[in-house]
């Protein structure tokens, strides 16, 4: 295999703070790899303005205009790390042969990108970057994580334990991606149905180097049910089974009922029926919440909107936004 161009895609919203403390371990890294013969010299780092309200495309398109080594697009809005992420995949993938994704908070470590290229130079398509312990996370956010995975895998969804989007991929593999049309993203989950040779490494996650986690509690209960209901019917099925319980139990219950009228015991009942009621009533809302998050994805992908809109590049080519 010769040297391959290497596009590092790097998702960014409102991190002016921590481009400027992370970007030189990026190019110094990619330069590295660039002068030892390992990747081609027209390899770029790709930043993905997620619809920033600070200064980070400012900075971006500052820095792009002095380094050839960097390059960038600047979505219309935000759409979210997923979108942004796919969105960087899909712009790169027309220009190079191999796309790596990292977090540009600089958590990921970068040095790994030499093990990644050698399993790809041993035949793997994907190399995904698993973490080998959470030590660096708060106890909250380790729980949530492991709670997260159990869940994932008690429905039945395909993903990688540790594994979060810091991954090497070809651009068939890429391509492969791009047949997918999910409105609601969840790379983790899609990337292992490509169904490409994939390889493991594993590195420290270190902590973020600047500025704030834009993953918050509220946005990773978003993406585990962007997980469940992308890739697991196992909640409807759930709900059947409960059903299925709840009317034997009604039955069972019906019966007694009848027994103790036709026997002469019937007392006032108000306690016993009101706690049915609440119960099936619980178990109904419940239900329904269900279903009605699943008919909700289904009327957004149905929709067939854009995942995301390109209103920017650095060089200046915004003629023709580019949607997907």
């Amino acid at each position: 295999m010769g040297c391959p161009v290497l596009y590092l895609v790097l998702p960014c919203c409102n991190e002016q703070d921590t481009l400027p403390r992370t970007v030189p371990q990026f190019r110094g890294e990619i330069q590295r790899l660039i002068d030892a013969g390992e990747i081609a010299a027209d390899s770029k780092i790709l930043f993905v303005n997620d619809g920033s309200t600070d200064g980070t495309w400012a900075w971006i398109d500052a820095l792009c205009e002095t380094d050839a080594l960097c390059g960038g697009i600047s979505l219309s809005r935000n759409e979210g790390h997923q979108r942004a992420l796919y969105a960087g995949i899909m712009e790169a993938r027309g220009h190079c042969d191999l796309i790596v994704t990292a977090d540009c908070d600089g958590q990921d470590d970068i040095r790994v990108l030499e093990e990644m290229l050698g399993r790809w130079r041993e035949g793997a398509d994907i190399v995904l970057g698993i973490r080998k312990s959470r030590r660096s996370d708060t106890p909250g956010k380790r729980g949530s994580a492991r709670l997260f995975y159990r869940l994932l895998h008690a429905l039945g969804v395909q993903t990688v334990c540790d594994h979060a989007d810091f991954r090497l991929m070809t651009t068939e593999a890429a391509d492969a991606l791009a047949q997918f049309s999910e409105v609601h993203l969840y790379l983790r989950g899609l990337v292992p149905l490509i169904g490409f040779q994939t390889a493991e490494v594993f590195y420290d996650r270190g902590k973020r180097q600047g500025g704030k986690s834009h993953y918050p509690f509220r946005r990773m209960v978003s993406l585990a049910l962007d997980a469940v209901t992308g890739f697991s019917v196992r909640p409807l099925r759930i709900i059947s089974g409960l059903g299925f319980l709840v009317s034997l139990l009604s039955f069972i219950g019906i019966i007694w009922i009848f027994w103790q009228h036709f026997s002469g015991n019937t007392v006032s009942g108000w306690s016993s029926t009101l706690c049915i009621v609440c119960f099936v009533s619980g178990v109904q809302l419940i239900s329904l919440g269900v279903v009605g998050e699943y008919i909700g994805r289904i009327y957004m992908e149905v929709k067939g909107r854009p995942r995301y809109i390109i209103a920017k590049r650095t060089d200046d080519s915004t003629d023709d936004l580019r949607r997907r």
